[in-house]
């Protein structure tokens, strides 16, 4: 685990610095049961660990602003004979020394505690409506401290949403994040490049899958960042295909869309080559279009442009391409006005990347305009052009379904393509796979 306490101890303090007077409630997900007595793996909740660095379940951390701030952990206690069951867990008394905090209780002394700690603060941080449980919770402590209106107690007259103050830290990643997310995209590339090396006709789609989670585990990565897609023929014109249990065919390309997750950061990359190792002319037609689209939005996405610079760079090489291979008809303004191109191209060119694959953060800013990009913005570039059989399409078009996607972070001069490692280039794809044969 990369893990610096002063890491997550400034990101606490800044955001208590940015509540004024108040108290924040931030608890981590809970265990999910996956069938009888037998769970899911956990993951934690995102905003916890972004505050916390701590996995465990059954944990909630509170923050209180103002003259005297004050960080207190609330955990699962030290208890051998669990660990003997569940493994090893820390323990109040590890935890607030190990992880920084001021204070640190037991889990099952929040009902107890936490009437007292939110009596007269003036507001409360909470992310109501995220989760009923926990609605219910915090409904429950503040009613009992209006119980005790008469005696000069008060509740919080104001609640607001943490995750507003918490997102904007998330949106710009530190050095330390940095660095993690170029290790996990590292490892997500070598893994993309293993499994195209690997790729034969008649192989299955779930083959492949066993490919790159071998690389992923290998490298270090605790789990995929998300369910991953592996779409041969036609299945790669479903957007988020995920059954990933077809054999592969010559003369099919096969799409790839998946990315690991380290110390809790994604990676994201989609690659798309010929099961045979080989493109057909019409398959490197279509590809190159994707690819010179990806390559023009990258470029373009730097420092001072808005979020939606890279998608429209995107869509003009798109259109102008749909235009020249007889997909769309009309010169590329009336297809781009029309939205004609959305036949073939039907989603966006990309999101923010973090601790969450579609991380937190706004795309627009109050009065409507596009997000600014600034040095440590980390955001996805994935163009894509999926042919579905139609009327209005050649049929040797049919089927073909492709996806470039990237990550990318926004520098003080440029940017950075984190995942470079993961080849794309038709002559690199080829070499590659005539590699592994």
């Amino acid at each position: 685990m990369s893990f610096s306490i002063h890491e997550f101890t400034t990101r606490r303090e800044k955001l208590l610095a940015s509540m004024g007077e108040g108290i924040a409630i931030v608890p981590t997900a809970a265990e999910a049961l996956r069938n009888r007595d037998s769970h899911y793996p956990y993951r934690f909740d995102s905003y916890f660990y972004y505050l916390t660095g701590f996995k465990e379940p059954e944990a909630l951390v509170v923050l209180i602003a103002g003259s005297a701030p004050k960080c207190i952990l609330f955990c699962r206690e030290k208890d051998m004979e669990r660990e003997i069951w569940d493994g090893f867990r820390y323990g109040p008394a590890a935890a607030q020394e190990i992880f920084g905090f001021d204070e640190a209780y037991p889990f099952s002394q929040l009902d107890q505690m936490m009437p007292q700690l939110i009596s007269n603060k003036a507001q409360l941080f909470h992310s109501l409506g995220a989760n009923a449980h926990w609605d219910i919770k915090v409904t429950h402590w503040l009613n009992q401290v209006k119980d005790l209106a008469r005696t000069g107690i008060s509740a919080p007259e104001v609640i607001r949403d943490v995750r507003q103050l918490v997102d904007k830290q998330r949106l710009l990643k530190t050095p330390f994040e940095i660095d993690l997310m170029r290790c996990s995209a590292n490892i997500a590339a070598h893994a993309h490049n293993r499994a195209m090396q690997k790729t034969k006709v008649g192989k299955s789609e779930n083959e492949i899958e066993a490919e790159f989670l071998h690389e992923f585990y290998r490298k270090g990565a605790q789990a995929p960042a998300y369910t991953s897609i592996v779409a041969g023929g036609s299945n790669a014109c479903t957007l988020h295909y995920n059954a990933n249990n077809a054999l592969l065919n010559a003369g099919d390309l096969l799409l790839i869309d998946a990315g690991c997750e380290l110390d809790g950061y994604a990676s994201d990359i989609t690659r798309t080559f010929p099961v045979n190792g080989k493109f057909s002319a019409v398959q490197k037609d279509l590809y190159e279009l994707v690819l010179a689209a990806q390559l023009a939005a990258i470029d373009v996405a730097k420092p001072q442009q808005h979020w939606n610079k890279a998608h429209e760079a995107a869509l003009e090489i798109l259109a102008q391409g749909f235009i020249d291979f007889g997909l769309c008809q009309g010169s590329r303004d009336e297809v781009l006005e029309s939205g004609s191109y959305r036949q073939f191209y039907m989603h966006r060119t990309g999101h923010w990347l973090g601790l969450d694959v579609h991380d937190v953060g706004d795309y627009k800013d109050p009065q409507g305009s596009w997000t600014i990009l600034e040095a440590g913005h980390v955001l996805t570039v994935e163009p894509g052009c999926y042919v579905r059989p139609a009327e209005n399409v050649p049929e040797h078009f049919w089927h073909i379904g492709i996806r470039i996607e990237d990550d990318v972070l926004i520098t003080s001069s440029g940017n950075e393509v984190l995942s470079h490692e993961a080849i794309k280039t038709v002559a690199d794809i080829e070499a590659q796979m005539a590699s592994g044969k």
